[in-house]
C-alpha cells in the first residue's frame, strides 16, 4: 500500500490501446500516457477520472477484464488501498476539531497499552508517520493471507512485536502500522465501529455512493468493477477477491475515481474540515514517497510539472494501483491500474498520467 485546464482533456473520449487507426492525429499527453502503461509497463489496463466544476471525463486504455477484453467500465469501482488513510485522517482531525482528540497528546491516552506504554508518541505522530513504529507488513504477507480476516488489534499487536524502526518525531517513513492505530482511536474516542464513523461523516455526507469500507468477510467488489490482477509466483493471477482486512484502516476501501475526486475537492474546499484542521492537515515534513513530496496528516503535495498546488494521496493493494488529488481551484484527477507494478518506472508512469492530467494544455 505503499498517489493548466481541463479543457482538452475534457474532450477526450475513452479509447482501448491500439483501437485508433495508425493514420488518426496524435493522442494528446495523457492518452499517450495511460497507453505507455500498458504497452510498456505491461499493466492490463488504466483508467483516468478527471473531474471539475461537478463534471467528470474517463479515459481508458487497455482492458479492464483479460477475459473479455472489456475497458475499465464506466464509474468502475476499485480497491483504493492507502487512499483510505485521507478518509481516515479526515475523521481524526474532525475529532480534533471537536475537542475530542488533541493532536499533540500521547496516543496511550487514547489507547492504553497500545505504543507498549510510549508517551512520547502522538496523534501527530501517526498521522505523518513519524512515530517511528515498524510497519506490521514486515511480518504479514498479503498473497499469504488473502482469505483470512484479520481485525485491527491482531494487527496492532503484530506491529508491536517489532522493535521501533526510530525515535518519535526524528524523521518520516511509512508505516501503515500508524493508521492502523489511528483508526482504533476513532473507535475508542466515538464508541462506534471505523465504517459507521466514516460513513455518517465523510460518504454519506458528499454523496460517496459508490465508496465504502468492506465489512468482514467481504471479499469481493460490489458495483461495476475491473478484474484485478497480481503476480504469484510469476504468474499472473485474477486477484479481485480478496479479504482486504489486512489493510484495514490503512487500505481496505473500496471507491471510484469519480468519488475520490469528490473527496479530495470537498477535503481541500474546507466541506469537512474547519481552517484550523485544514491547516494542520496541509503542514507537511519530507517525504521520500517520489521527489519533491510532502507529506502532511494524512495527505501528501504532490510535485507536478506545472507548478499549481495538488494534493492527494495514492494507494496500492495487490490488483489496483491509484494516484491523484486535486487543486485547490477544484481540478481533480484520479488514475487506477489493474496491477501494481513493482518497479521504479512502472510508479513513475503512473504519476506522469497524473501529471498529464493535471497540467493539460
Amino acid at each position: 500500500m505503499r498517489a493548466s485546464t481541463f479543457a482538452v482533456v475534457f474532450g477526450l473520449a475513452a479509447v482501448v490501446a491500439g483501437a485508433v487507426p495508425a493514420a488518426a492525429a496524435p493522442s494528446p499527453p495523457l492518452q499517450q500516457e495511460l497507453d505507455r502503461l500498458v504497452r510498456v509497463e505491461g499493466v492490463p489496463g488504466a483508467q483516468a477520472v478527471l473531474s471539475e466544476r461537478g463534471r467528470s471525463r474517463e479515459v481508458t486504455s487497455g482492458a479492464g477484464d483479460l477475459r473479455t477484453g472489456q475497458p475499465f467500465p464506466h464509474r468502475a469501482r476499485i480497491r483504493i488501498g492507502s487512499n483510505t488513510k485521507t478518509f481516515v485522517a479526515t475523521v481524526v482531525l474532525q475529532l480534533v476539531a471537536e475537542r475530542r482528540v488533541e493532536l499533540d497528546r500521547p496516543v496511550e491516552q487514547y489507547l492504553p497499552g497500545a505504543v507498549r506504554g510510549d508517551r512520547r508518541i502522538t496523534v501527530r505522530h501517526l498521522l505523518q508517520h513519524t512515530s517511528g513504529l515498524a510497519d506490521y507488513l514486515e511480518k504479514l504477507d498479503p498473497v499469504e493471507t488473502r482469505w483470512r480476516y484479520r481485525t485491527a488489534d491482531e494487527l496492532a499487536r503484530l506491529a508491536m512485536t517489532l522493535p521501533p524502526h526510530f525515535d518519535p518525531g526524528a524523521k518520516w517513513e511509512y508505516s501503515n502500522t500508524n493508521y492502523v492505530l489511528a483508526g482504533l482511536l476513532v473507535e475508542r474516542v466515538t464508541g462506534r465501529p471505523l465504517a459507521t464513523e466514516l460513513n455518517r461523516r465523510v460518504i454519506l455526507p458528499l454523496g460517496l455512493h459508490s465508496t465504502y469500507y468492506p465489512m468482514p468477510g467481504d471479499t469481493g467488489i460490489h458495483g461495476p468493477h475491473p478484474r484485478g490482477y497480481h503476480e504469484v509466483g510469476g504468474e499472473r493471477v485474477d486477484y479481485t477477491r480478496q479479504d482486504p482486512s489486512w489493510g484495514g484502516a490503512a487500505g481496505a476501501m473500496v471507491s471510484t475515481g469519480q468519488d475520490l475526486n469528490r473527496f479530495f475537492t470537498a477535503l481541500l474546499s474546507g466541506e469537512l474540515l474547519p481552517p484550523a484542521q485544514l491547516a494542520e492537515m496541509k503542514r507537511t515534513v519530507p517525504a521520500d514517497i517520489f521527489p519533491g513530496a510532502g507529506y502532511g496528516l494524512g495527505l501528501i503535495r504532490v510535485p507536478v510539472s506545472c507548478g499549481v498546488e495538488f494534493w492527494g494521496h495514492g494507494g496500492s493493494i495487490p490488483g489496483f494501483r491509484t494516484r491523484g488529488g486535486a487543486t485547490t481551484d477544484g481540478r481533480a484527477v484520479n488514475v487506477a491500474v489493474n496491477q501494481v507494478t513493482d518497479t521504479e518506472s512502472g510508479s513513475a508512469a503512473v504519476l506522469r498520467a497524473v501529471d498529464a492530467a493535471v497540467c493539460a494544455a
